[in-house]
């Protein structure tokens, strides 16, 4: 049984007027399909609101870079933009809001480990931020932009470099280029623990930086867990920046 969506909507911050929109936003079409097959009443997917949240986010992200860096180039915008929209990034702000757990899936859809899947977080991240929109208007949709989206410490940290990193989605590297400016030991990644069955494991990795800084993260591979830490420890660093 799928975790009660109130949870999800103290996540987010917004009780939605119209719940429908907020069940839409989390419905995959392999559950649509598989519930016409069984002669089910017609429900609609999240496909079209993926699309709208695509350009919603895409255009609260440009204007959230425009404000923070005026005066800066098309061509650094554009590729602070693509890295702050890209699908790593995205999906580890569905991960923060433990997305997965809440989606509709078809049951082949949930035995390929769907609730993991990197496409369908992210889908369902941009389809979210549709149905907020349509459900509370620009500035709500705005403000949750910002806040989970835009003000990740690891990302945020990023709006203020004179030169943008060539993969700021390698959080990995970054982080070891990181450690190395600062004369830090190298990160070291060790894998705390796996849960789930064979076919839908979820990894828990923890990456230590010298003696004080370790953070852990859980993802849908070991790759992807190493990176959503590397995430979380760059988060860390920017954030002991901010506060000097």
């Amino acid at each position: 049984m799928r975790p009660d969506l109130s949870h999800l909507e103290t996540a987010i911050g917004h009780r939605f007027e119209n719940r429908e929109l907020l069940e839409r936003a989390l419905t995959h079409s392999s559950h649509v399909h598989e519930r016409s097959l069984a002669g089910g009443a017609r429900i609609a997917d999240n496909e079209q609101l993926e699309f709208l949240g695509d350009a919603i986010l895409g255009f609260l992200i440009s204007e959230a870079l425009v404000d923070r860096l005026p005066g800066h180039s098309e061509g650094r915008l554009s590729k602070l933009k693509a890295h702050v929209v890209s699908a790593a990034h995205l999906c580890g702000v569905a991960e923060g809001l433990q997305l997965g757990q809440y989606l509709l899936l078809g049951r082949g859809e949930e035995m390929s480990g769907g609730r993991s899947k990197r496409t369908l977080l992210v889908d369902a991240l941009e389809a979210l931020i549709a149905a907020l929109y349509l459900d509370a208007g620009i500035d709500r949709t705005r403000q949750f932009v910002k806040q989970r989206v835009a003000g990740d410490p690891a990302v945020a940290g990023m709006f203020s470099l004179e030169q943008p990193p060539p993969a700021l989605t390698d959080f990995k590297s970054a982080l070891q280029e990181l450690a190395r400016e600062r004369h830090l030991p190298l990160p070291r990644y060790v894998i705390v623990k796996e849960t789930g069955p064979e076919h839908s494991k979820t990894f828990t990795m923890e990456v230590r930086v010298g003696k004080d800084l370790t953070a852990q993260a859980e993802g849908y591979s070991k790759k992807n867990a190493a990176q959503n830490a590397a995430r979380l420890a760059l988060g860390q660093l920017h954030a002991a920046d901010s506060s000097l």
